[in-house]
């Protein structure tokens, strides 16, 4: 590979306009190639070798639940291919640590114009196997996009001469250095750009290995691996492994894994942290964790807050993507005073929501992504209503063809109850009375999680008191609380929303890297 080019300074990649006749006709021809391409086998991948097992699992569609998207070898079948991932992710490490950053990043480079090429046609995979809509589908893969072209101009950075203080008599140097072999566990919600991201961020660092995507949406990173595949990456370094908790469990478990990046639910967040905290015989070094957990997240409504524009912000923030992103917001906490007024608003737009097939252009809406998310919502549905809440819109669903909950608001929430707790990640709006603006910060904060927040305020004083007490890691003030772009807002949240390590920031980077101190007598 040649040697590193000039770049330009990183940009974020722009989201395609679907108004746009010619964009909507692409958008359309790509779903009609992918559906043409539904129901093909894909291989485990261990060291550039294709691996297919009589064991099989297949990914449906959450929309149309009948129709296969994908079929795939259960690794969990297969005890020992962990071990084979691992040995082959070791010996490809022994080599790739030491190709130079500005060859590692132009791997990445050339991945992003890969999928710059395809944009509509991952987007469209996206639209079939987790029932994204098409403007949700292509944030996705531009964010994709962006992590392979950030990273790698990052990488560029932290590879260069680091200062350090002078001494007399000494050629004093400090560098960054890979970490080994890592398990990367990513989650279904944004199945190409966070688990590409979370990839190709170890990678870039100098590090190997083993992928194990989740079995809600393996298809899409089966994709990704014939793209990093096509650009040509050393065999061995990525390696792709399909299967369920077994095959992550061992991933996490063996001694020769040094770090283990995870995206997902707190319970499995906090089992991979407790697991990795053990030694196991021939292990000779403490295990990093990288986990990115979940969200309570909230959006707070003053008295003096924009009503027309809180109103949009939150029906954005709470059923984009059916609620199912960590950072969505499932707590909207309005001060009494303007509660009416703006509740009226939230349920207007609501209702004027399209539920429908992803593969349309015009639905807002689609299904939850398996039958689990589907009945775990109706229940706190249910108990949300137990526990005094009065549903204003929503409320039902329907699973006759696929997994479809309607956007729900349950009004009349009282802090501390199960729906202003829990995390339901599914498009339930949990709406809660706030006295004042002490008391909508007292809320805000009250719960285990730390991840996104937001303030619709006019008084610069309330957004100044909100920089510094509420409590999350990504804090947005007159806007919605979706919608990190790369670069713009590294994300990562506080308490049980994780480690807080920061995807998208320049800093993300060292969670995979290790500092090297060089002192030479002279």
């Amino acid at each position: 590979m040649q040697t590193q080019r000039t770049l330009d300074e990183f940009k974020n990649e722009p989201f395609t306009d679907f108004s746009k006749p010619e964009n909507a006709a692409a958008m359309r021809a790509a779903i009609e190639k992918v559906r043409s391409e539904l129901g093909r086998e894909y291989p485990i991948v261990i060291a550039g070798e294709k691996v297919v097992l009589d064991a099989k699992f297949s990914s449906f569609s959450p929309s149309n639940k009948s129709e296969v998207i994908g079929v795939f070898s259960e690794g969990d079948a297969d005890t020992a291919l962990v071990d084979q991932a691992i040995e082959a992710a070791t010996s490809a490490f022994k080599s790739w640590r030491n190709v130079d950053p500005a060859t590692r990043a132009e791997y990445l480079f050339k991945i992003a114009a890969i999928m710059r090429e395809r944009k509509h046609e991952l987007s469209a995979w996206m639209v079939f196997e987790v029932s994204k809509t098409w403007a949700e589908a292509d944030g996705d893969t531009a964010e994709a996009i962006d992590f392979c072209e950030f990273y790698g101009r990052e990488m560029l950075k932290w590879a260069a001469e680091q200062p350090i203080t002078p001494y007399p008599g000494e050629k004093n140097t400090f560098e960054y250095i890979p970490l080994g072999v890592g398990a990367i566990i990513p989650p279904w919600n944004f199945p190409l750009a966070i688990m590409a991201g979370m990839t190709m961020a170890a990678v870039v660092a100098g590090n190997s290995v083993v992928l194990k995507p989740s079995s809600d949406s393996p298809t899409i990173a089966a994709k990704f691996m014939e793209i990093v595949e096509e650009a040509g990456l050393p065999a061995g370094v990525v390696n792709f492994i399909s299967g369920s908790a077994a095959t992550g469990e061992a991933m996490v478990t063996h001694p020769k894994t040094r770090f283990i990046s995870f995206t997902g639910s707190k319970g499995v967040g906090l089992h991979i942290n407790e697991e990795a905290a053990k030694t196991r015989p021939g292990q000779i070094w403490i295990k990093r964790v990288v986990a990115e957990m979940g969200g309570k997240d909230a959006i707070v409504v003053t008295d003096d807050g924009d009503i027309d524009a809180a109103a949009s912000g939150v029906v954005a923030a709470a059923f984009g993507y059916q609620g199912q992103k960590c950072s969505a917001c499932s707590r909207l906490i309005v001060d009494e005073k303007v509660h009416d007024e703006l509740i009226a608003k939230v349920v207007e737009q609501t209702k004027r929501l399209k539920i429908g097939q992803p593969t349309e252009g015009d639905t807002n809406v689609a299904a939850v992504i398996n039958k689990r998310s589907f009945d775990s919502t109706l229940k706190y549905i249910e108990k949300g209503k137990a526990e005094g809440g009065q549903v204003l819109t929503g409320g039902t669903g329907d699973e006759t063809n696929g997994y479809f909950i309607e956007p729900t608001i349950i009004d009349n929430v009282q802090p501390g109850s199960t729906l202003e707790q829990e995390e339901v990640f599914a498009p339930v709006l949990a709406v809660i009375k706030a006295r004042d603006f002490d008391h909508a910060l007292e809320i805000a904060n009250g719960t285990e999680f730390g991840l996104t927040g937001a303030l619709y305020s006019a008084s610069q004083e309330r957004l100044d008191r909100a920089v510094r007490d509420f409590h999350v890691g990504n804090l947005y003030l007159n806007r919605k609380c979706t919608g990190a772009l790369v670069g713009v807002h590294p994300f990562g949240g506080f308490n049980m929303s994780g480690t807080d390590s920061k995807a998208g920031g320049r800093e993300y980077l060292l969670q995979f890297m290790q500092g090297k101190s060089i002192a030479q007598k002279i």
